[in-house]
């Protein structure tokens, strides 16, 4: 069993087709397929279901498929580590993010993490933070950033917060609100809102806020997707209540600040274990070192959070 042969297996079964996959590892189809085939014949087990419209893994294959990616990247965090000890990073850095997140400029920093470790792999997927701590425990993710209630504190994971700020009150610029300074939870109670689904992080951060005062709010449309819920606004369907950070950052909507506002903290978070050399170098960059209680100097050249200072904007 070889690990180009895994490679060979993962991307036919993250493409779907034969074809597909030799273009991504640039081989001809059929030394492709001769490999799988010779691979089958060693684990005694078909991986794959053929058809002349569809390729779909085997009972067999769904078995192997997350071993071999295991395998996979074991042996690239093993290559990184030994160029590390020649003072090299490189590898591959997965980082997840909440849309609004306001305590780091993640592009900014992506910029200078890439300029400096040109050889590194970036990744970067957005999700809800539940669902990103989850993929930094599971080793999916290296680091994540999250958007949570002040009081949660993640488990499994090393963790650094980044900075407290309030929810706004987001409304279109039709919308009778948009004439006020300011705005109550007890005034909002009574529109339609546009939040995100329930149980989220996300939903949690106002819905604790109306309950702590004894209010309902009806919530008319559920989205996951943070640039939905302001498109809905505009549309005036609903109002919705954002960082306030990420908020003044927005077009075509109007903002109040809300009495009472709901809280929400920015969250770190990375794996608890050693980190591969890559996560290690943009945690640095950052200014968190993995194994220490609080975070150092920022590194040179590299954009490092706003610290524990309001996000509110």
């Amino acid at each position: 069993m070889e690990l180009q042969q895994m490679r060979y297996v993962v991307a036919v079964a993250e493409l779907g087709s034969f074809t597909r996959a030799a273009k991504r590892c640039l081989v001809v189809q059929s030394a492709l397929s001769h490999q799988i085939a010779r691979l089958e014949k060693e684990l005694g087990a078909r991986l794959f279901d053929r058809t002349s419209r569809q390729v779909r893994l085997t009972a067999a294959g769904e078995v192997f498929l997350p071993e071999a990616r295991q395998a996979l990247d074991a042996a690239e965090r093993a290559r990184a580590e030994v160029a590390a000890t020649a003072g090299e990073v490189r590898g591959r850095l997965a980082v997840g993010a909440i849309p609004t997140i306001a305590a780091v400029d993640i592009p900014a920093a992506l910029r200078a993490f890439h300029l400096r470790y040109p050889k590194v792999h970036i990744v970067l997927r957005d999700g809800a933070s539940k669902d990103l701590v989850q993929e930094v425990r599971e080793g999916t993710l290296d680091v994540a950033f999250l958007g949570v209630l002040p009081s949660y504190r993640p488990k499994g994971v090393g963790d650094h917060e980044l900075g407290t700020g309030e929810l706004v009150a987001v409304v279109a610029p039709t919308h009778p609100l948009a004439g006020q300074a300011e705005v109550g939870l007890d005034r909002l109670a009574r529109e339609m809102f546009v939040d995100y689904p329930d149980g989220t992080a996300a939903r949690a951060q106002s819905e604790e806020a109306f309950a702590a005062m004894g209010l309902t709010r009806e919530v008319a449309f559920e989205v996951s997707g943070t640039d939905f819920i302001v498109r809905l606004v505009r549309s005036g369907l609903g109002i919705a209540m954002l960082p306030a950070a990420f908020a003044a950052e927005l077009t075509g909507v109007h903002v109040l600040p809300v009495r009472d506002a709901p809280a929400r903290t920015e969250r770190l978070v990375w794996s608890r274990f050693r980190p591969a050399p890559a996560a290690a170098a943009f945690l640095t960059g950052l200014g968190v070192e993995p194994g220490a209680g609080g975070p150092p100097d920022a590194g040179a050249g590299e954009p490092g959070p706003k610290g524990r200072r309001s996000t509110r904007g």
